[in-house]
């Protein structure tokens, strides 16, 4: 896996409603695969990666956020749409 390259403060707010509200979305990933899970929580792992942590059909699932280009909620009540994050980088 490459560097890890942390995600802008903004768009990782909207992570944090997602999981806040618990979410279902539409996942899209840089690698251009495609599911539907649900925002559980995120996570820092020591080594300063950050993850999407999700619920989906095959169990529980941790996304590093780099990977993510894009999340989409999926219920009607959300308080955003799809919102990209690919090339979306904290410059450190």
């Amino acid at each position: 896996m490459t560097t890890y390259q942390p995600l802008n403060c903004d768009l990782h707010d909207f992570l944090e409603i997602a999981c806040m509200h618990g979410y279902c979305l539409q996942v899209e990933l840089i690698e251009g695969q495609r599911f539907i899970a649900r925002a559980l929580d995120t996570r820092t792992a020591p080594s300063k990666e950050e993850f999407l942590v999700l619920q989906g059909d095959a169990g529980k699932q941790e996304v590093r956020l780099d990977c993510l280009l894009a999340i989409t909620p999926v219920d009607a009540d959300a308080s955003f749409g799809r919102v990209e994050l690919a090339g979306n980088y904290c410059v450190i």
